[in-house]
């Protein structure tokens, strides 16, 4: 039986005060039974939960009651195992660390493309497949005909896109990582470079794979 909920979540949100909201999120996730990780930043939050569905689901609510967290993107799974061991709640420059200042996803990231319609871009002539993952990552699997940067860190990717933007200039930039995040976080940075056909897919391969069988 799956007695355990994991929801994994992020939002780019800017949080002034972010640092006070540690203290109440890790009390909310004790009382509740909840474990995992959540990182928070200025940009947002990030993080992956799991415990009791409803301790998950009193926790979600008590992160959703914070109006610029109410459009967390989620997506949520269930186990016979609890996979985490401690609640952590950190505080970070970054919620997905690319080193790079002033980046706005929130605002600036690249068009969504869902599932359903990704084949269809990605099979378009004169459209780069950029795969944002770490190597051990891209080892697993990856869409045909993608752009591997071959990097071990997500930090690595400004440096690999600045040496190769003859590659990438006058070209529709279709990008995909994991779960989203990275996506959206390096479509903005594309595109304050400059490019302007510039995609993700919504919700990552994670996303893809719930919709296309």
């Amino acid at each position: 039986m799956n007695n355990f909920q994991i929801t994994g979540f992020y939002s780019f949100t800017k949080l002034d005060d972010y640092r006070s909201l540690k203290a109440p999120l890790y009390e909310k996730c004790c009382s509740e039974g909840i474990k995992g990780s959540v990182l928070l930043a200025e940009e947002g939050i990030n993080g992956t939960i799991a415990g009791p569905p409803k301790g998950v689901r009193r926790v979600m609510k008590h992160i959703n009651s914070d109006t610029r967290l109410r459009k967390l993107r989620h997506k949520t799974a269930f186990s016979e195992f609890l996979p985490f061991r401690r609640t952590k709640i950190r505080l970070k420059k970054e919620i997905v660390t690319m080193g790079i200042p002033g980046i706005d996803p929130n605002s600036n990231a690249g068009t969504y493309v869902k599932p359903e319609d990704w084949n269809q871009l990605i099979s378009e002539p004169n459209v780069v497949v950029f795969d944002t993952r770490n190597d051990y990552e891209v080892e697993i699997g990856s869409f045909v005909n993608s752009t591997h940067p071959n990097i071990n860190k997500f930090r690595d990717l400004p440096r690999w896109i600045s040496a190769n933007q003859s590659c990438l200039t006058h070209k529709k930039i279709a990008m995909y990582c994991t779960g989203g995040i990275r996506c959206e976080k390096s479509t903005a940075f594309m595109k304050q470079l400059g490019y302007e056909d510039v995609y993700h897919l919504k919700g990552g391969i994670l996303n893809y794979l719930d919709y296309i069988r």
